[in-house]
């Protein structure tokens, strides 16, 4: 299977922040105050209330690359890239994703855990896996033994990476991170405190891109 054109780009940014936020509007503050900070890949997941809305406005700035999160089914990812993302990230494996993903030209990643279910997702068409939890998994630990098996799979996990450990993932074959709790403080973005998601931001970018 070719790869697919966005992974250089997602390599060569190293971090795609997951907004997961409890109303459309906060969603709409992080990114902007991630912007920013020089980021300039958002996934957007489907758990905000009114989650299109926000990947419409973030893709109508043709200066930042969009994607949706928590993508259930193909419904879900057909409204999706209609109002504009470019890639469909799911935290498990979803075959259903790829067939309306591959009519937009847009990218699949899928959720794995184990040795079974990165291949299931490869399989189904993934062209990207997403190892999710990656903290419980074993941490880099666990992307390093999945490389060894599986060298040309393009890797990106998620959940308890932070600007801390992301360049230990990155440096155990990692393509690139997904972080989101870590990165987008909800609670920072309540309090009104750019300052404190765009110290966030520059830390991670200078730790990836060293």
């Amino acid at each position: 299977m070719a790869q697919h054109p966005l992974i250089e780009t997602f390599r060569a940014a190293r971090i795609v922040p997951v907004i997961r936020t409890s109303t459309a509007a906060r969603a709409a503050t992080a990114v902007e105050w991630l912007k920013g900070a020089g980021i300039t890949i958002f996934e957007i997941t489907l758990t905000i209330p009114d989650a299109l809305s926000v990947i419409r406005d973030v893709a109508a700035d043709p200066s930042l690359l969009v994607g949706v999160g928590t993508v259930p089914d193909a419904a879900a990812a057909e409204a999706s890239l209609r109002a504009g993302a470019r890639f469909v990230v799911s935290p498990w494996v979803e075959p259903a994703l790829v067939a309306p993903a591959r009519a937009a030209e847009a990218c699949v990643m899928m959720g794995a855990f184990t040795p079974t279910e990165v291949r299931a997702a490869r399989a189904a068409g993934a062209d990207v896996v997403k190892i999710f939890p990656a903290s419980s998994a074993g941490g880099p630990a666990h992307i390093k033994a999945l490389k060894s098996v599986f060298p040309d799979v393009v890797f990106c996990p998620t959940g308890g990476v932070d600007a801390r450990n992301a360049g230990d993932y990155i440096a155990a074959g990692a393509s690139f991170v997904g972080i989101g709790g870590k990165l987008v403080d909800e609670s920072a973005i309540a309090a009104g405190n750019r300052g404190a998601l765009e110290a966030a931001a520059r830390e991670a970018l200078g730790i990836v891109q060293a």
